[in-house]
């Protein structure tokens, strides 16, 4: 079996599989999801669009977002997000704080990671009080979401560090941040 290409067109016709044999895969498979439980996220999406007024630009399949505000000439304001679509603890907390961005306002916190902490908790209470699981592995992300934030705050040059946030600090940088 040849292994290397002569030209570019070789590449396409180059057997590249191994002559092993591929080992079974492990994945546990997947817990049916109850059906009343996703009735209950898919009401909190619609329950949260209302309220906030929020358009969303694209269902992310990761655990990530964005969120953001658009503002046309004549000064209208569109809210938007990305954020994986509510199906479990984590996609619904990563979901209502993007949500979170728009309810506590843009730029009302300063400096921006304490705006993240905000999103975070806010996002956190409204998970409790809606009755959903809040599991350690959201708890968790939480923390380490915070501790990302803080680092990157501080590898930008954020001097002064709020009394929300010290907790998050990197181990061995509590004598390089002044604490309001």
């Amino acid at each position: 079996m040849r292994r290397f290409a002569d030209t570019l067109w070789d590449l396409l016709s180059l057997d590249t599989r191994s002559s092993r044999k591929a080992r079974p895969s492990r994945k546990r498979p997947a817990r049916p999801r109850s059906e009343a439980m996703q009735k209950r996220y898919d009401q909190l999406v619609i329950d949260m669009k209302e309220a906030w007024g929020v358009k969303v630009h694209k269902w992310r399949s990761s655990t990530s977002g964005c969120a953001w505000e658009l503002r046309d000439r004549s000064g209208h304001v569109t809210r938007m997000i990305e954020s994986p679509y509510p199906r479990g603890p984590m996609s619904c907390v990563v979901f209502l704080h993007e949500i979170g961005h728009h309810a506590i306002g843009f730029g009302k916190h300063s400096p921006r990671c304490l705006e993240e902490y905000h999103a975070w908790k806010w996002a956190l209470r409204e998970m409790k009080a809606r009755g959903f699981n809040v599991t350690p592995a959201v708890e968790k992300r939480f923390s380490q979401a915070m501790r990302y934030a803080l680092s990157k705050a501080l590898r930008r040059g954020l001097k002064r560090v709020p009394d929300e946030l010290v907790e998050f600090l990197p181990p061995g940088t509590l004598h390089m941040a002044k604490i309001i």
